[in-house]
């Protein structure tokens, strides 16, 4: 089984780049599922009804999110009858939606989990450590196969969580930096781990943002209004191949135009 986990989505621009590769996706990668992280899929921060359909329609099977899900306020409208949009399930209890979902790909059900760090985020989440750990013991014996989004700002928390995760999960993707890194791995467990997947945007920028307005921001310290950056796009993403419950082989993958 082949798993493409494609990096957070930045805006109009990520997304209209989605769509024009996604016929390569299917011919060259031949994926058995793909999940997409969209937190910021709807004008770089958050993400809309229309913007899910959009992607549920491209053929996207799951979609995760992180820390920027509500910044849409009317993801609180829908979130509870759209099983494939997940949000950080280390939420506190009573929160809407859903952190985890269990998809059929041909005979083999596959568990995806979304989990956020706790590491230099302002929200006060319960341990991404213990919640991970309730959720897959809920979800026993009702999957062959598991994959995490761990979101997370520190690399350190990332790392601790795909040993933490290792030969339980088939992978450990990390998403929220934007920046892909160079240590996608084979754990010795059989779990797929890298640290950030990267983006999906305009790569002309910083992190997805006009590049402009970040560095006049960190120049005057002065807050300013976040605006996703036209040009040149890109396409991050994991490649993962799975066998009986573990990864057997793991690829980093960036597309430019």
């Amino acid at each position: 089984m082949r798993l493409v986990l494609v990096g957070d989505i930045i805006g109009k621009p990520g997304r209209a780049y989605l769509a024009e590769c996604f016929p390569r996706i299917r011919r060259e990668l031949r994926p058995d599922l793909v999940v997409v992280n969209v937190e910021n899929a709807a004008g770089g921060m958050g993400v809309t009804r229309e913007v899910v359909d959009e992607l549920l329609d491209l053929g996207v099977d799951v979609l995760t999110s992180g820390n920027h899900i509500w910044d849409k306020r009317e993801v609180l409208d829908f979130i509870d009858c759209e099983e494939r949009l997940l949000r950080p399930l280390n939420y506190p209890p009573g929160v809407p939606g859903a952190g985890a979902v269990v998809v059929k790909v041909h005979s083999t059900r596959v568990a995806v989990l979304n989990a956020s760090g706790r590491v230099f985020f302002p929200q006060l989440l319960d341990c991404p450590f213990r919640a991970l750990d309730q959720a897959l013991a809920d979800l026993a014996g009702s999957y062959d196969c598991a994959v995490v989004d761990f979101h997370a700002e520190a690399t350190s928390e990332k790392v601790a969580m795909g040993w933490y995760l290792d030969g339980r999960v088939a992978a450990v993707i990390g998403t929220h930096t934007h920046v892909q890194t160079n240590d996608a791995v084979i754990l010795p467990g059989g779990t797929a781990y890298i640290t950030d997947v990267g983006m999906t945007g305009p790569y002309e920028s910083v992190i997805g943002v006009s590049r402009e307005i970040i560095i006049e921001r960190f120049r005057t310290q002065v807050p300013s209004r976040f605006q996703v950056a036209r040009g040149k796009r890109q396409l991050s993403a994991a490649v993962v191949e799975v066998e009986a419950g573990k990864a057997t082989s793991m690829t980093a993958m960036c597309w430019r135009e």
